[in-house]
């Protein structure tokens, strides 16, 4: 193999530093503004996900940072910053900022991180606010949530992928998942500063909202596609993940994550709304590719027996589900399984992913992943350039910030 070319993450995350919303809402909201305190105790679970219960006694308490917001207590995990010295730490550890790697928050460190990994830009989805927005769906002022979401869009365009991270940390901007009146508003405003790339739900009937399948959202796919947004839908963005029991260990539920965007990509490629939107794009960010020759197999099948059980299904969906590929993308960051049925996935349609700084994140050997992967699916020059970064720029239209080969 010739040498590798610079990577380009689509799937990267960056935590919130404590003073983006203090510093960026108006002054009469600063006292509710999100906020960082620092309290000693145990990680616990809420209805929300993981946060800390005030104890100083208990034998395991340790001190951690909690974002603070309406009657939101949120940790923040070892798992969510699991690189440098917390890289072997326990996901379900809460640590601190001070604890966490600068790179995890601080744009400098970021960028010497990514130097470090042999990745030349990153697609940034957020930590607090959730994947894809669902701490603010789920306040109860919808107002001022509103206020926080545009307040955290605008820290990440002018701030977080700005200056020296202009054209390195790609901006995705969330929308507001409760309105989508609001939602395209909040897209166009994105837009109009130079954000492409939104995050979406892989699944919003699971978080209470109308399914993609109910004309609801329809409006706001039609202005994705006229200003050449990507709709991104990470695993977990559903707000629940696969597993088999209560009880069931999490190797389970992290062997399972896929299945999320296994749903997701039936649900758009069953939908319609691709071939009424032909030059929309989607990614399933996180998603892995091997299963999907299977699944389009299955939709094709049904597909041709779709005249026995939905008289219109060809009026919805005029070709094989199959046909419409070319509009999804799918992430990976070790999947040869996935390398290995390339060609029936649609090598143009995979993109490499690091997933810094979680857990099951490469780096700082991402580079080395990288190399044994296209060893290993025996990948030709072309093919290794198509993973690594050629379809990153394709799908994301990365010519806008220079980068073009």
């Amino acid at each position: 193999m010739t040498t590798t070319p610079l990577i380009i993450s689509v799937d990267d995350h960056v935590v919130e530093p404590p003073n983006v919303w203090i510093d960026r809402l108006p002054a009469k909201y600063r006292d509710r503004a999100p906020r960082v305190e620092r309290v000693k105790g145990v990680m616990a679970v809420d209805q929300y996900g993981f946060t800390v219960e005030e104890d100083h006694d208990h034998p395991e308490a340790r001190w951690a940072d909690i974002w603070v917001y309406e009657d939101l207590r949120m940790a923040l995990p070892a798992g969510q910053v699991q690189v440098g010295k917390l890289a072997n730490t326990l996901y379900k550890v809460a640590v601190t900022f001070d604890e966490a790697d600068p790179g995890v928050w601080q744009q400098k460190a970021r960028l010497a991180a990514m130097d470090e990994n042999h990745i030349e830009a990153a697609l940034m989805f957020p930590t607090m606010p959730r994947f894809c927005g669902q701490t603010f769906k789920e306040r109860s002022d919808k107002a001022f949530a509103l206020l926080c979401l545009q307040a955290y869009n605008d820290w990440m365009i002018d701030e977080w992928c700005a200056g020296d991270g202009y054209g390195r940390l790609i901006p995705v901007t969330l929308i507001p998942l409760w309105d989508v009146d609001l939602a395209i508003a909040e897209v166009e405003r994105c837009v109009a500063k130079g954000a492409h790339a939104i995050t979406f739900s892989e699944n919003p009937a699971h978080l209470d909202l109308p399914s993609i399948h109910s004309g609801y959202w329809d409006p706001l796919w039609a202005v994705c596609e006229d200003n050449d947004v990507v709709v991104n839908m990470h695993i977990g963005s559903s707000s629940r993940m696969p597993t088999t029991a209560p009880d069931a260990p999490p190797l389970v539920g992290k062997s399972l994550s896929f299945l999320n965007s296994l749903g997701t990509m039936m649900d758009w490629l069953a939908s319609g709304i691709l071939p009424r939107h032909p030059k929309l794009r989607i990614a399933l960010s996180e998603s892995q590719v091997g299963w999907i020759p299977f699944v389009l197999g299955r939709l094709d099948n049904e597909w041709e027996l779709g005249h026995l059980f939905e008289k219109d299904l060809r009026l919805r969906v005029p070709e094989r589900p199959s046909a419409y590929m070319n509009q999804i993308y799918g992430c990976i960051f070790d999947d040869l399984a996935g390398l290995e049925v390339r060609d029936r996935v649609g090598m143009s349609q995979i993109m490499f992913e690091t997933d810094y700084p979680h857990g099951d994140t490469s780096y700082p050997y991402s580079r080395q992943m990288a190399e044994k992967l296209v060893t290993a699916a025996d990948l030709s020059e072309h093919e290794t350039w198509q993973l690594l970064r050629g379809n990153a720029i394709s799908c994301y239209r990365l010519d806008r910030y220079g980068i073009t080969k």
